[in-house]
C-alpha cells in the first residue's frame, strides 16, 4: 500500500479498545462457570446433582477458610505486635543518636 498522505499503514494503525476490562473478565469468569456447570451436569446426568457437587466444593471450602482464619488472625496480631514493639525500640536509639551528633 502507498503512503500517500490520505491512508496510514496497517501497521501504523492503532486499535481502539472498546469497553470495560473489568466487564470482559466478568463475562469470561461467568462463561467458565456456565462451561463446569454443563460439564457437571453432563458427568451426574443430572444439572441438580451437579449443582450440589458444586454446593459441596463452595461450602467445604468455606468450612476450612473459617476454620483457619483464627489462627492466621492471632499470627498477624503476634507479628504486628513483634513490630510494633520493633519500631519502639529503634525511635528511642535514634533520638539517642541524634542528641549525641548535636552535642558535637
Amino acid at each position: 500500500m502507498a503512503d500517500d498522505g490520505d491512508h496510514s499503514p496497517v501497521w501504523a494503525r492503532t486499535r481502539r479498545r472498546r469497553g470495560n476490562p473489568v466487564i470482559g473478565v466478568l463475562i469470561t469468569l461467568l462463561a467458565l462457570f456456565g462451561a463446569l456447570t454443563a460439564g457437571l451436569g453432563i458427568k451426574e446426568k443430572s444439572l441438580a446433582e451437579g449443582g450440589a457437587m458444586m454446593d459441596g466444593w463452595i461450602s467445604s471450602a468455606w468450612t476450612k477458610v473459617r476454620g483457619e482464619a483464627p489462627k492466621v488472625a492471632d499470627q498477624a496480631g503476634e507479628a504486628a505486635g513483634a513490630a510494633a514493639a520493633k519500631a519502639g525500640d529503634a525511635a528511642p536509639a535514634g533520638a539517642a543518636a541524634a542528641s549525641d551528633e548535636r552535642k558535637l
